[in-house]
């Protein structure tokens, strides 16, 4: 569970009664790219057992442009990943430094200093060698996230005697639906950790059945919190649900988004420093190898979102073209272009009809929010 889930109830207010079936559209689809992407990752031997033949989403790539040349599809997958977890990175910090400044308005300090006071808090992170870590972090990361849920479902439901149905949309407009679209597909992404997570797992054998009931339950969550938080608030539904809180709740919510901010920013940069570095060192020569470094690439990309988030204009738009072209990509586009290449023989009919209906959709939701951005960015520069 994102940030993003934060922006759902806002979805609703655009979207109507299409935006509850979308999220748990979404979160079919997602579940199932999912699973067809560590499929990718296996073969049948001669014995006609699944045998792990690849590790990662790069070398998923590299199988299935091996014809043109053997490692072009795993270099275009690492930048497109790096991509999207440096930018998911950078969000954070430049989240915390806002959240830091409403927290505490009195405080004379401006939201990019907090931003630094923020990274300074990030610095450890230069230290983590592991999955195992990133995981404990992720635990209190998820614990954050469930006291604000919460917290405002209970103020929601404090309020259900001013619930009403006649609150949702029947009419929608396009543009904002193609923003709500965008709020909740994004609110399901994780493509980019599963290659990661289940070839981490004590047991590989029980990835489909974990993926299925987190989906489930996820499914359950958003359509829960986005349907009591919308019915509170309806018209006067804000972008980020917490600035509709009382003041004696936002504070407490704030801190507490704080906490997650943070907690959510080692998993993004483990993974993109692992890619970079494993690219790196791949070579023979020793002192690409050496921890040292290792620690030099971990430094440089903490740097670099630091400068990125304290001197990129208009960061919110260039995150929102961003993620359309990296997050469709890799969140529908490539599993299912992948899954088609490598087992068209072993698949049904139906699976590829699926596989290709995903990445038709997929397409369209990358343009539609590429356009969106750039029109957002166009009217920004004037």
């Amino acid at each position: 569970q994102g940030i993003f889930v934060l922006g759902l109830p806002y979805a609703l207010l655009h979207s109507g009664y299409s935006g509850l079936f979308l999220i748990i559209l979404a979160a079919v689809l997602c579940c199932y790219t999912g699973k067809i992407l560590i499929a990718c990752l296996y073969e049948e031997n001669e014995d006609g057992q699944l045998i792990r033949v690849r590790d990662t989403y790069e070398d998923i790539a590299n199988a299935c442009c091996k014809k043109l040349s053997p490692k072009l599809g795993g270099v275009f997958v690492n930048v497109i990943q790096v991509m999207e977890l440096i930018m998911t990175c950078i969000l954070y910090l430049v989240v915390s430094g806002n959240l830091l400044s409403h927290s505490f308005p009195y405080v004379p300090v401006t939201e990019k200093t907090w931003s630094v006071i923020a990274f300074v808090t990030l610095l450890p992170c230069v230290f983590i060698k592991t999955l195992k870590i990133v995981s404990k972090l992720s635990q209190l990361c998820s614990l954050a996230h469930l006291i604000i849920i919460l917290v405002v479902m209970t103020y929601c439901l404090t309020q259900i005697h001013q619930w009403s149905w006649a609150k949702f949309r029947l009419s929608i407009e396009f543009e904002d639906f193609l923003v709500s679209v965008g709020v909740i597909i994004f609110s399901y992404t994780s493509q980019i950790f599963l290659p990661t997570l289940e070839g981490n797992m004590k047991n590989p054998g029980e990835f489909r059945c974990m993926l299925n009931w987190t989906h489930f339950f996820a499914c359950v969550l958003k359509t829960t919190f986005a349907l009591t938080a919308f019915l509170t608030w309806g018209e006067e539904t804000k972008e980020v649900i917490t600035d509709n809180l009382p003041s004696f709740l936002q504070t407490l919510v704030n801190l507490c988004l704080l906490t997650k901010a943070l907690l959510s920013y080692p998993l993004p940069f483990f993974a993109a420093t692992e890619i970079v570095y494993a690219c790196i060192s791949k070579g023979n020569h020793s002192n690409y190898r050496s921890p040292l470094f290792a620690l030099g690439v971990r430094g440089s990309f903490l740097l670099l979102t630091l400068l990125m988030a304290m001197f990129v204009p208009h960061f919110a738009l260039l995150m929102g073209l961003t993620g359309s072209v990296t997050g469709a990509a890799m969140t529908f586009l490539l599993p299912s272009l992948f899954h088609l290449k490598l087992k068209w023989k072993n698949i049904s009919f139906l699976e590829k009809c699926a596989d290709v209906s995903v990445l038709i959709l997929g397409f369209f939701c990358s343009l539609a929010g590429i356009i969106c951005s750039i029109k957002g960015l166009l009217e920004v520069f004037g």
